[in-house]
Formats: C-alpha cells, structure tokens, sequence
C-alpha cells in the first residue's frame, strides 16, 4: 500500500515506522515546509493525516478530490464535521476520522458508555474526568477527553453539558460534567473517570506508554479504509 503522511512531527514519524514495518511504502509526505498543494498524490493508495486543526479541513478536501482515501487524526475541527462529510459524500470520496485510533482507548470509550449507563441511576455518584498530556499538546480538553465527556453525556441521565478546568478542577453546577485537562513532559495521554460517592469510588483508567499504540491503529484504519468509500470512525474499522 502506497501511504501519503500528512503531517510530519512525531505521531507522523511514528506512522512511518509502523507503515514500513507492515510493508508499506511512504509515497508523499505534506509539512509545514512543503504544503499538500506542491505534493504529488496521485501515486497514495491512501492519506494519514495527523496535522493541525486549523489545516485539517483543506488536507480533507484536498485528498477528496483527487480521490485518495484520507484516515485523519487531527482533532478540534469537528465543528466543521457536518459540512465536511456532505463534501465526502458528495464526491463519493472515503473518510475516517477518529479523536483516537488505538484499539486499547476505543476499547476503553465502550466501557466508559457502559459504566456511564450503569451509574445512570445512581445518583449518589459524582463523575468527573481528568487527562493528561505531554506539554506540546494544542487542544485542551483532547479530542479523547471529549470522546468520553461526551460518552458520558449520551448514557447518563443527569449530565447535560461538561465544563473544562486547565491545571486544576473547575466549579461545577447541577448537570455539569468536570473536565480537567493537565500538561506535563513527554507524557503521551492518560485519561481517568472517577465515580465518587460518599462511601466509595470507582476509577477505569487509560494510559498510553507511548506513541506506537495511536500510530498502528492509524495504519490499521487505512488498511481498511482502502476501496470503501463513505464517512468512517474507528467504530466501523472494530465492528463496535
């Protein structure tokens, strides 16, 4: 499989290596020095883009219309989702996107909407949500962190909108779901929930040892990605 790198920091370098590794060949590669319109894609079986958001859109449209299929980490610019799917379907183009593509953290966001029904009805319980990431990360909350908040959200009756706290936990009102996002060295994401009632509570945890985990599985999509064509998510790559 011929890959395109859109995107070339660390997760980008950690996909080439996964790609290579699997017996793929990188073909194209789009950085800050040489952008997506002075590449050549027209050799990409597929693209991976792990850029940033405020690229992420044009990287998408690019691809679409030169009908390489596009498998897209790069989170924050999903207020333009909608739009950008009907620009997918449209031109019968191939789209997955996903705020996190190891299979350990999709496992995790399908506990996390299992646990959230669970406690549904056990008011006692307070949830709250905390992440953190290594110090270069743009978007806070993560895009991982907002895959859970919102998890939570759609599976428990009493919370309807979340509030971000950055370095220390916000003020809350009844309904508010705490988001609290911390920054520290070379830590690739961790991402706890806690359960707190006044007798006990109840932790599920996701740690990321590295980078390798996010970078196989945005290999692993664009395998699959290749001759489909649609809007995809790591949902549909794992049958959840």
């Amino acid at each position: 499989m011929n890959i395109a790198l859109i995107g070339y920091g660390k997760m980008g370098k950690a996909i080439e290596q996964i790609a290579l590794e699997r017996g793929h060949t990188i073909v194209a590669i789009v950085n800050s020095e040489l952008p997506i319109d002075e590449v050549d894609l027209s050799t990409a079986d597929v693209a991976i883009e792990f850029s940033r958001p405020e690229l992420a859109v044009e990287h998408i449209k690019r691809c679409v219309e030169q009908h390489v299929p596009i498998v897209v980490g790069t989170t924050a610019w999903n207020d333009n989702l909608k739009d950008v799917e009907d620009f997918v379907t449209k031109r019968n183009g191939a789209l997955l996107h996903a705020s996190n593509f190891s299979i350990g953290v999709n496992i995790f966001f399908e506990i996390n909407k299992k646990l959230a029904q669970l406690m549904s009805g056990q008011p006692e319980y307070t949830v709250c949500l905390d992440e953190i990431h290594h110090v270069q990360k743009l978007d806070a909350p993560s895009g991982t962190a907002l895959s859970l908040a919102n998890g939570i959200l759609e599976n428990h009756s009493d919370y309807i909108s979340w509030v971000l706290g950055e370095e220390k936990k916000p003020h809350t009102t009844q309904g508010q779901l705490a988001v609290t996002s911390y920054r520290e060295p070379d830590v690739p994401g961790t991402h706890t929930i806690h359960y707190t009632s006044p007798v006990d509570t109840i932790t599920i945890e996701h740690v990321a040892h590295n980078r390798k985990g996010f970078a196989q599985g945005a290999v692993i999509a664009a395998e699959w990605l290749v001759d489909r064509n649609g809007v995809f998510t790591m949902s549909d790559v794992l049958n959840f």
